[in-house]
């Protein structure tokens, strides 16, 4: 008999909610994709590298156009003079650039602080290096640092903390009085930090990002997670990079080599030119999903869901405590999908141990103007 290493995993409610909503025929509001295309150069750029012959592998490190665009962008929107060729790797994905680097600072008996609700793929990570979370809750409703049981979680097994900003799944931000907060917190400690920034340029009302690259001190122990799939509508790509100091780069590298070895190269050569050529997509990119945003949350006003506009991501949270408080918020979304045509996620999945009076979906609002016309006319009418 085969001893699962990760027993307590199955599918993902990711997956699930989009085999319902196939099933069903209902609008896919729940995984966190688009449904309209990538821009045309950039698409036409990977047809064009195809049929060039950039079809072996690219650098273990990733292409150095690719690391040198990177690391102009990161010195122009935060300062951080990283070094393309020592400081910025290119990897297929997000979620393996947190697995790598999980993999090269969690030691067996360490633990990770990770804030509840979190992304599922942080605690596997750290459970396959043999280390073990401790979940520390956000504070409702807002969804920020409780920095009393977050100090009270710190011991002497810590050596990772995982942020994320902007929030998956509230949408919330974490502020640069937070980063300074955290930098006290752990300044005579070894303890590093993953910052999940995916979401880095979906920030809305006129807000900054405050990212970790633009902190000095708390760079010097991070890796700093991105995703090209997030920010170009190409998250079937699975291409992101990492950003983190010499040694830190290297130690990645070294796990990142056995893993993958290599991210796609066309797809490499494709965003590198794309960044060169339209640089306007990033400026651009707040504007165009907070007007989604906008819209969806305008078209539910007229609805029995209460919420507030999220400030960052493509999530929007909604309450349905004046629907069905009889439900979980597992069963709503099945109900929601089954019943009234539209798949959302249940947002106690990001917990280890949900509150039990939770009763928050989480709808993505990355869709065409048709389709989320189309769901709020269905939420509308529950």
């Amino acid at each position: 008999m085969l001893a699962s290493k990760l027993p307590k995993v199955g599918t993902t409610i990711f997956t699930r909610m989009s085999q319902l909503a196939v099933e069903t025929g209902a609008l896919n509001l729940s995984q966190g994709f688009p449904d309209f295309d990538s821009p045309a150069p950039l698409r036409e750029a990977v047809a064009r590298h195809i049929a060039a012959g950039h079809n072996q592998y690219a650098p273990m490190t990733g292409l150095p156009a690719l690391r040198q665009q990177v690391a102009a962008k990161v010195l122009a929107l935060y300062g951080c003079n990283a070094d393309a060729d020592s400081e910025v790797t290119i990897v297929p994905g997000a979620t393996e650039a947190i697995f790598c680097a999980v993999q090269a600072l969690i030691h067996p008996g360490d633990e990770a602080i990770v804030l509840d609700p979190c992304y599922d793929s942080y605690e596997p990570s750290v459970e396959l290096a043999g280390g073990r979370c401790v979940h520390v809750p956000l504070a409702l409703p807002d969804f920020s640092i409780d920095w009393q049981r977050l100090a009270d979680a710190i011991t002497p097994r810590t050596r990772l903390i995982f942020i994320n900003s902007p929030h998956n799944p509230s949408g919330a931000l974490i502020s640069r009085d937070d980063l300074d907060r955290l930098a006290v917190l752990i300044r005579d400690r070894n303890i590093h930090l993953i910052s999940d920034e995916v979401y880095e340029h979906l920030v809305f009302d006129g807000v900054r990002h405050a990212s970790v690259l633009a902190h000095e001190e708390l760079y010097q122990r991070a890796f700093v997670v991105s995703s090209f799939g997030k920010t170009y509508h190409v998250t079937g790509w699975k291409t992101g990079y990492v950003v983190a100091p010499p040694a830190l780069s290297a130690e990645l590298r070294k796990i990142h080599q056995y893993v993958t070895f290599c991210g796609v190269t066309p797809l490499q050569y494709a965003l590198a030119d794309f960044m060169i050529e339209h640089p306007e997509h990033i400026a651009e990119l707040p504007g165009f999903y907070q007007s989604k945003r906008d819209l969806f949350c305008d078209l539910l006003r007229g609805s029995r869901f209460t919420f507030n506009r999220a400030a960052g991501t493509y999530f929007q949270l909604a309450d349905y405590s004046a629907i069905r408080p009889d439900l979980d918020d597992v069963a709503m979304a099945e109900w929601l999908t089954r019943e009234h045509g539209v798949a959302a996620i249940p947002v106690s999945v990001f917990y280890q141990d949900a509150p039990r009076d939770l009763r928050l979906v989480r709808f993505c609002f990355a869709k065409r103007e048709e389709t989320l016309r189309q769901a709020a006319e269905k939420l509308r009418a529950v």
